[in-house]
């Protein structure tokens, strides 16, 4: 016997947002038919959830299964859609910025991959569905402009600076403001003064994720990010040696001073498999990210091989072209989805408090 619609509502509208780990809203959950034994409903997600509406929809038919046993007997009786659903976006901090998730991507030394990783993490949300900025933050060795063969030079219109439009993902850099060859020489005053316009004024829109390429090492954009918004977390980037590794832990240390949340470890240029004949060599050792988060009691998002078409795409300025490898894209798309997980999981178990008034 099929439940009624009155009992399907009260089933769905006690599912768990995965974005605020909430009860979904009446507005959510739409078009609830019953014809032909199938049960067919949409369902409304917003963007920022993109990488986890295939775990939703699994979590869905399971509970509805349990629920409705009877109903759930015939094969394709329930039909579920996930459709966009809009949530309006508070300003965050000092600077107003209109943005869901501001995710720090750092390293405790430079060479390890930190600008590929932050890009490859921007691209890769932004491919799923997710509305994207990237922030390349570090003003000493800006790398983002070249990763992603942009270039520019960023107006300003109405005193609001105007991101490099990259596919429909605004981009920022001082690579985008200084020749190649020239040094950007400053002091933690200037430093701080140019993060703070780079987010306070410019035109970002309206964000699900803005990811910071930050600068190497433990230094002051850390500690500036941290007075003007309140970060959702940060990934911490290194490579599987020893040497890394006690990098990796400043970092880490860093960012708790300054309480940035940790988000998780990626380890990167894991192993190398050689493309003659197969066999794996791990020219950097093996697994000591994986070790080290487990010790922290960190997420351990995931590891990304040395790869030569990823290095030689990056060198071109076509790392974009990375998620078209099945070679690589595997292990960037586990990246964003173990970190989409791990931040749903913190908002489950920690429901948001719905703001006033709640608008769904």
């Amino acid at each position: 016997m099929l439940p009624t619609v009155e009992e399907l509502t009260d089933f769905f509208t006690r599912l768990k947002d995965p974005e605020n780990g909430r009860d979904l809203s009446d507005k959510q959950v739409q078009d609830i038919t019953i014809a032909d034994e199938t049960v067919a409903v949409k369902i409304g997600l917003t963007t920022y959830t993109t990488m986890l509406h295939g775990d939703f929809i699994e979590n869905l038919r399971e509970a509805y299964a349990k629920r409705f046993p009877d109903a759930s007997a015939k094969e394709d009786s329930l039909k579920v859609e996930i459709v966009e659903h809009q949530r309006t976006h508070s300003a965050l901090g000092q600077v107003g910025l209109r943005c869901k998730s501001v995710i720090a991507v750092g390293s405790g030394k430079g060479g390890v991959g930190k600008s590929t990783v932050a890009t490859s993490l921007a691209l890769t949300l932004k491919n799923a569905g997710c509305k994207v900025g990237l922030l390349d933050a570090d003003v000493y060795g800006p790398s983002v402009p070249h990763l992603l063969g942009a270039s520019g030079s960023p107006e300003v219109v109405d005193e609001k600076i105007q991101p490099i439009d990259y596919n429909g993902m605004p981009v920022l850099s001082i690579g985008f403001m200084v020749p190649v060859d020239e040094a950007v020489i400053w002091r933690g005053p200037m430093l701080h003064s140019c993060v703070t316009r780079f987010l306070r004024d410019t035109n970002w829109g309206e964000l699900d994720f803005l990811i910071i390429d930050m600068p190497p090492g433990t230094g002051d954009v850390a500690l500036t990010l941290s007075q003007l918004l309140p970060l959702t977390g940060a990934v911490v980037v290194c490579t599987p040696q020893e040497v890394a590794l006690i990098d990796a832990i400043k970092a880490v240390s860093m960012f708790q001073k300054v309480k940035i949340p940790l988000l998780g470890i990626v380890e990167n240029m894991s192993s190398f498999i050689c493309p003659d004949n197969g066999k794996r060599y791990d020219i950097f050792g093996k697994g000591g990210a994986r070790e080290y988060a487990e010790q922290a009691k960190l997420p351990f998002l995931g590891e990304i091989p040395i790869n030569i078409q990823m290095r030689e795409r990056g060198d071109a300025g076509q790392t974009l072209l990375n998620l078209e490898d099945p070679a690589i894209e595997p292990f960037l798309t586990k990246i964003a989805y173990q970190l989409c997980r791990s931040m749903a999981d913190r908002a489950i178990s920690k429901p948001a408090k719905p703001s006033l008034p709640v608008l769904g």
